[in-house]
C-alpha cells in the first residue's frame, strides 16, 4: 500500500502521530480557548486603565494572530470584556494598588 499510494500512506502517518500527541496534552489543548479571551481583556485593561494608554493603542497592543471576536470597553465601570473562540472574559479596575484583575467567569 505505501508504495501505490506514498501520499495517502503519508497523511495516514501524519494523523498518527498529531493523535500521539495530542492525546496527552488534551487538557492543555482544552484550555486554549479560555486563555485568548482572559489574556485580551486583562491586558487591555492594564493598558487602558493602569498605562493610561487610549482605546486605539491598546486595541493594537492586544492583538493576536487568533482573531477576537469583541473587545467591549465600558469606560464608566473601567471594565472590559473580550469575547475570543467562544469564550468571554472580563476584567475591570479595582483602583491604584490593585490595578486590573480577571473577574471570575459565570
Amino acid at each position: 500500500m505505501i508504495r501505490r499510494h506514498p501520499i495517502r500512506s503519508a497523511l495516514v502517518l501524519l494523523l498518527v502521530l498529531l493523535l500521539a500527541w495530542a492525546w496527552p496534552n488534551r487538557a492543555h489543548l482544552a484550555a486554549f480557548p479560555d486563555i485568548i479571551g482572559a489574556y485580551t481583556a486583562k491586558e487591555y485593561c492594564s493598558c487602558r486603565y493602569v498605562s493610561g494608554n487610549p482605546a486605539a493603542y491598546c486595541e493594537g497592543y492586544v492583538k493576536q494572530y487568533v482573531p477576537i471576536s469583541s473587545v467591549l470597553d465600558d469606560e464608566g465601570a473601567k471594565r472590559v470584556t473580550a469575547t475570543g473562540l467562544g469564550r468571554t472574559h472580563s476584567a475591570a479596575w479595582l483602583g491604584e494598588r490593585q490595578g486590573c484583575q480577571l473577574l471570575p467567569s459565570k
